[in-house]
């Protein structure tokens, strides 16, 4: 078993003012050569929109794109002609293949909005764009793996292309799981939301990420109220 731990607190920032931005990997203004992604895990963006506040309409081509809200609103438009809002419990996927343009802003004037926006590398170039979102459950999550996304259309969660499976979870202090690969050759990472979780025998805390390749298996424990994020995607 390989590890590769992301503390915090050693994240890139951007301040924009209107965008608070944290960056698990090399992103925009924020280089790091030891830190360029994970396997297919390209971007884990931890980001805040101020009030009434986002991204204009911009470019992206060839890349899996998970929105994941965490608080608030966030309003989604495209060059397909999609118009949405996605909140809590909304898992939003893009497939930017050949080539799409969208915009993202925060549908509130009075509150901010959170979420995490990832970047999956395909195994699949110049795909249709597409796009789609859907709505689960947070109580489903409670003391389990919640899927969110999956390689399957006809799997729970969002489906993106590549072989790579994304779960939540919101645990109780004392509970313990061991999570089982779903594919041979592939790695996890784990980024804890709030609370302290110990994996591979090493305790994170909020915000906290840690890598692991080279298992079949890897043993978490919730040490205190804690929301968890696992992305297991292959190693290139």
């Amino acid at each position: 078993m390989k590890t590769v731990f992301h503390s915090a607190e050693s994240r890139g920032f951007a301040d924009h003012g209107w965008l608070k931005s944290h960056h698990t990997f090399s992103f925009a203004g924020y280089y790091h050569p030891g830190r360029m992604n994970f396997g297919a895990l390209r971007v884990l963006n931890d980001d805040i929109v101020a009030a009434g506040m986002g991204f204009g309409t911009h470019p992206h081509d060839n890349m899996e794109i998970i929105s994941i809200p965490l608080e608030g609103d966030l309003e989604h438009r495209d060059s397909m002609g999609n118009l949405a809002v996605i909140r809590n419990g909304d898992i939003q996927v893009m497939s930017a293949g050949t080539g799409i343009r969208h915009s993202e802003y925060n549908k509130n004037t009075d509150q901010p909005v959170k979420f995490l926006q990832i970047w999956v590398i395909p195994d699949q170039r110049n795909v249709n764009p597409r796009y789609d979102q859907v709505s689960l459950d947070p109580k489903d999550r409670h003391n389990r793996l919640q899927q969110i996304a999956s390689p399957d259309p006809t799997g729970d969660g969002v489906w993106f292309h590549q072989q790579a499976w994304f779960f939540l979870g919101q645990l109780d202090r004392g509970f313990q799981e061991t999570y089982t690969l779903k594919k041979p050759g592939n790695g996890i990472y784990f980024f804890v939301l709030s609370g302290k979780i110990t994996l591979a025998g090493q305790e994170l805390s909020s915000r906290d990420g840690l890598g692991v390749w080279e298992t079949s298996e890897v043993h978490l424990t919730a040490e205190s109220e804690s929301s968890l994020l696992i992305m297991e995607v292959p190693m290139l």
